[in-house]
C-alpha cells in the first residue's frame, strides 16, 4: 500500500514534466504508463469543467491502452519514441471506432471506420489516444466551448483551441491539431505553450477533413520546442494518399532539437504587415525588449512590399478551396452552419477561376524573397499573434501574423517566453526555411533555454 502511494504521488508529480523528459522514465519502467495515464485523468477530472478542452473522453480505453503498454515493455520488447505519452488529438482528425464530429452539429455521432494516417503513426510509435480535442466548426472560426486555461473569460484561439488548452492546462504532455491560416500557432501563443507548424507537406494529411489542401498542414503542441519536435517526428512521412507529401530521409528532429547549437543562432527580426495596425502595446515593448536582450545576434530586417498582399491572396485560395471541401455542408445543412462559416462559403464560391489560379502563383515569389533573409539567419523572429488573447469567446483572436508563413509553406514554432501586462502569456514566433524544420526545433529550443536563464 506503501508502495503505492508513492508511486502515485510520483505519477502525479510527473504531470508536470515535458514528454521529452517523461519518455525517459517511460521507457525505462521507472513510471509506468497505467500510474500516468491515470494522473492526467485525475488531472483532467479536475481542469476540464472550467477548460472544457474535450470533444470525447473515455478515460477507461485510455487505461487500457495505457495498461497493454506497460504489458509489452514488461515483455521485453523494445518501447516505441511515444511509449506510453497521452496525446489528444483534433477532432477533425479520424479516429477508428471513436466518434469524430469536426465541431459541427451536422457530423455529431460520426464514427470513421479507419484511423488517420497521423493516428495510425502515434499508435505504432506508443502512444496512448487520450481523446478527442474540441475545434471551432469546421476548423474555420465559430468558436467551440473551449475556454483559456489562464483566464476563463479569454478565448484560447482557435482553431485547434481543445488541443492547445489540453496542453496548456496539464492535461496531456501533447496534442495533435492543424493549422490553415493561424490554428497552431495563434492558440498556443494565447495559451502559453509550444506550437510547430512544420514545413508545408511534411506530415500526411489522409483521414484529415480538408479545408484549404493548398494550405492545410498538420501540426503539434507541447510544453517546449524538443517535446513538440519529438511528437512531430513520429509524424512525418510519405503517403500516397497525401500528392503534397514525398519521399524524404528520416528527420532526426528530436536528436537535433535537443543538441546544442554549434554557434549561437542569429535572429532576423521582422514586422510583419500588420505591425504598426494590430500589434498591442505589450507586443511592440516586449520585442523591443526581447531584441535590445538578445543584442548582436540579432538583426532588424523589413520584408519586400510584395508581402503586403499576401493576406489577401491566402485568403482567397483559402476561402475558394473551402466552397469545395465544404459545399456538402453548404448544399444539405445550411440551416445548422454559423453565420462565420456561410459567409466563407458564399464569399468562396464567388472567386473567380482566374483570381483563384494567380494567388496560387504567389507562394514561390514570396519563397524567393525570404530566402535572402534565411542566407544570413537561422530564423525569422516575429511575434506568434497580435498580442495575448482577447477577453471574450465570440472570436478565437487574429491570425494577422501567422497566415503569411502557412502560404509560404515555412516552418514556424511558437515559443512562450513573453508576458502581457494583465499576466496572460505571450509568444515569439520562429520561422525557418522549408524543410530545415530541425535547425528551426533547435534554434527553438536554444531560445526557449536562453529565456528561462
Amino acid at each position: 500500500m506503501v508502495e503505492t502511494a508513492i508511486r502515485t504521488r510520483a505519477a502525479q508529480a510527473a504531470t508536470s514534466l515535458s514528454a521529452a523528459d517523461l519518455r525517459g522514465r517511460l521507457v525505462s519502467g521507472a513510471l509506468r504508463a497505467a500510474e500516468l495515464t491515470e494522473a492526467y485523468l485525475a488531472r483532467i477530472a479536475e481542469a476540464e469543467p472550467g477548460v472544457q478542452a474535450w470533444a470525447w473522453l473515455d478515460g477507461d480505453h485510455a487505461m487500457e491502452q495505457a495498461r497493454a503498454l506497460d504489458r509489452y515493455r514488461e515483455s521485453g520488447r523494445a518501447p516505441g519514441p511515444l511509449h506510453g505519452l497521452p496525446v489528444g488529438i483534433k477532432d477533425i482528425i479520424d479516429t477508428a471506432k471513436i466518434p469524430t464530429s469536426n465541431g459541427c452539429a451536422l457530423d455529431a455521432g460520426r464514427v470513421p471506420s479507419h484511423d488517420a494516417f497521423v493516428v495510425e503513426r502515434l499508435k505504432a510509435a506508443g502512444a496512448i489516444v487520450m481523446g478527442k480535442t474540441v475545434t471551432t466548426e469546421l476548423a474555420f472560426m465559430h468558436p467551440g466551448k473551449t475556454r483559456n486555461p489562464h483566464n476563463p473569460a479569454h478565448t484560447p484561439g482557435g482553431s485547434s483551441s481543445g488541443s492547445a488548452a489540453a496542453v496548456a492546462a496539464g492535461m496531456v504532455p501533447l496534442a495533435i491539431g492543424t493549422q490553415t491560416g493561424g490554428s497552431v500557432i495563434r492558440p498556443a501563443a494565447f495559451c502559453g505553450v509550444t506550437g510547430y507548424k512544420p514545413s508545408f507537406g511534411a506530415i500526411p494529411r489522409r483521414g484529415i477533413l480538408p479545408q484549404s489542401p493548398f494550405l492545410d498542414t498538420v501540426g503539434v503542441f507541447a510544453a517546449d520546442p524538443r517535446s513538440a519536435a519529438l511528437i512531430a517526428e513520429a509524424l512525418f512521412g510519405h503517403d500516397e494518399a497525401d500528392p503534397a507529401t514525398r519521399p524524404a530521409p528520416h528527420p532526426r528532429l528530436f536528436e537535433t532539437a535537443c543538441a546544442k547549437p554549434p554557434v549561437l543562432p542569429t535572429f532576423a527580426f521582422v514586422r510583419p504587415p500588420g505591425w504598426k495596425e494590430e500589434a498591442t502595446d505589450d507586443t511592440k515593448e516586449a520585442f523591443a525588449e526581447l531584441v535590445a536582450a538578445l543584442g548582436e545576434q540579432v538583426f532588424e530586417v523589413e520584408l519586400p512590399r510584395v508581402f503586403n498582399g499576401a493576406a489577401t491572396e491566402r485568403l482567397r485560395i483559402n476561402l475558394a478551396e473551402m466552397a469545395r471541401c465544404y459545399h456538402r455542408y453548404g448544399r444539405d445543412g445550411a440551416d445548422h452552419l454559423s453565420s462565420e462559416t456561410l459567409e466563407a462559403l458564399s464569399q468562396g464560391n464567388a472567386t473567380l477561376a482566374r483570381d483563384y489560379l494567380a494567388a496560387l502563383d504567389w507562394k514561390p515569389v514570396l519563397n524567393a524573397a525570404l530566402g535572402e533573409i534565411f542566407e544570413r539567419c537561422d530564423a525569422i523572429l516575429c511575434p506568434a499573434a497580435p498580442g495575448a488573447a482577447p477577453e471574450g469567446l465570440a472570436t478565437t483572436g487574429s491570425a494577422v501574423f501567422n497566415g503569411l508563413w502557412t502560404f509560404c509553406g515555412t516552418p514556424a514554432v511558437t515559443v512562450p517566453i513573453l508576458t502581457a501586462a494583465n499576466g496572460l502569456p505571450m509568444g515569439v514566433q520562429l520561422v525557418g526555411r522549408i524543410d530545415d524544420d530541425a535547425r528551426l526545433l533547435r534554434t527553438a529550443q536554444w531560445l526557449h533555454d536562453w529565456a528561462e536563464g
